[in-house]
This record gives C-alpha cells, structure tokens and sequence, in this order.
C-alpha cells in the first residue's frame, strides 16, 4: 500500500510516497520522494494553485491509500510562519478530500519523537534517522524530503491502526 506524507510550506513542500508492505519495524521503501518549490516573488493565489496542480498530479502518480500531513505548528516567535503554512495545508487538505483519501494528521513532535526518539530534534537528526531507518545510502535532502518521509511512515502506522480498528469495513482514519 502506498502511503504519501506531506510536509507543507509556500515556499517548499516535501513529499514522499512510501510503499508499507509491512508495518512492523522498517518495512517501508520510497516510491518517489522530493519537493515542490514555489517562487517567493509570485503571489499567494498563484502559489496555492501551483501547489495544487503539482500535488494532484503526485496522486494520480502514485495512487496512495491514504495521506498523512503535519498538523499546523505555531512557535511564538513566529506567528506569521503558522499563517502562511496555514494556507498550504488548506489546499493540501482540500485535495486530499477531492481524491477522497483518508487522512492522517501528525504533530511535528509526534513525528519527531517516533523517528529520533525526541520530540525536539532538529532537521540534521531527522535526515540521519531517516537514512538509518531506511537504509539510504546517503541523506535525504533537503531536509523537507527526510520530513516528509517521516510523517509518511508514521502516518502509515496510524492509518493501519485505524483500519484494524474497524475490522475488514472502509478503513478511513478522517473521513473528509
């Protein structure tokens, strides 16, 4: 089964699209993981509508089971990062729900502290742990790419846990 996780910003959003054949320990491999960069100078509106043409062409790609993105992250210091993220998730969610996936939402620490083993670890320690748990030959970059891969397999565990939470039916973790 094919899972994507998203890691979103309007600048760049990472995505990766992992195959989970089997969802005990490791058990994935990345079917297409990269990023989706946005000019800084152009407006918003055309930024939005970039990200949505390109994320919908990464699901008629790789036909995902579900997609799991971070949930929205505020730092005090930086309330403006939360808004603009804000817009990205917005249409990231509204294409999940055209293509009816199921969705799975992840705090950045949640993510952080399955893969590290500590909710506060920088990106550095998210690309080593991501490489390790994998396999890579070398680091996933830039670091959105090892973040996305991260919420994709966490997100997969909890996708899994939901469907056999309700037996053999539809297995949707967020019906949107």
């Amino acid at each position: 089964m094919v899972i994507l996780g998203i890691d979103p910003g309007l600048s760049i959003t990472g995505y990766a699209a992992i195959q989970a054949e089997s969802l005990g320990v490791g058990g994935f491999e990345v079917v297409e993981a990269g990023v989706f960069r946005f000019d800084r100078r152009r407006l918003i509106s055309n930024r939005l509508e970039e990200l949505q043409t390109d994320l919908t062409s990464l699901i008629e790609r790789t036909r995902p089971a579900c997609m799991c993105v971070e949930s929205l992250f505020a730092h005090f210091g930086h309330p403006r990062t939360a808004i603009v993220m804000a817009h990205a998730r917005g249409v990231i969610l509204l294409t999940a729900a055209k293509f009816r996936l199921p969705l799975v939402e992840i705090s950045p620490a949640t993510v952080k502290k399955a893969v590290t083993g500590n909710g506060r670890a920088t990106k550095a320690q998210m690309q080593y742990a991501v490489a390790a748990v994998l396999g890579l030959p070398s680091l996933p970059k830039p670091a959105d790419v090892a973040d996305a891969i991260a919420v994709a397999m966490c997100g997969s565990r909890r996708f899994a846990g939901a469907a056999a939470e309700r037996g053999p039916a539809s297995p949707r973790v967020k019906k949107r």
